[in-house]
């Protein structure tokens, strides 16, 4: 990234001398995440995937790879408690980032 061929206080991110604040400060937010619980309905172990009953009875898809290291896919049975984010999958909404509900 180039430097401003003005004077800055601070760094480019930073208000400087000549137009107050900076035209090229970020505006990132960060996402709105809406976290769910539920509870493990099935597990297809062989295939590494599964479905999760949210309490609000809607029910989602999970992969192993969406699961957070507090739980082993390998000893999930069903029954446990857990809470994930949902996100737009190519078959529709999955559960993502699953973890155990504290």
């Amino acid at each position: 990234m180039m430097s401003p061929s003005f004077p800055v206080r601070g760094s480019v991110w930073s208000t400087h001398n000549l137009c107050g604040p900076c035209a090229f400060a970020p505006t990132w937010e960060p996402p709105e995440v809406n976290v769910t619980t539920g509870t493990i309905k099935k597990v297809v172990a062989e295939r590494g995937f599964g479905f999760i009953t949210a309490e609000d009875a809607k029910e989602y898809f999970f992969h192993r790879d969406g699961l957070d290291a507090s739980l082993n896919f390998d000893r999930l049975k069903g029954g446990e408690k857990v809470q994930f984010e949902v996100e737009a999958g190519p078959k529709g909404p999955r559960a993502t980032h699953v973890s155990a509900a504290v």
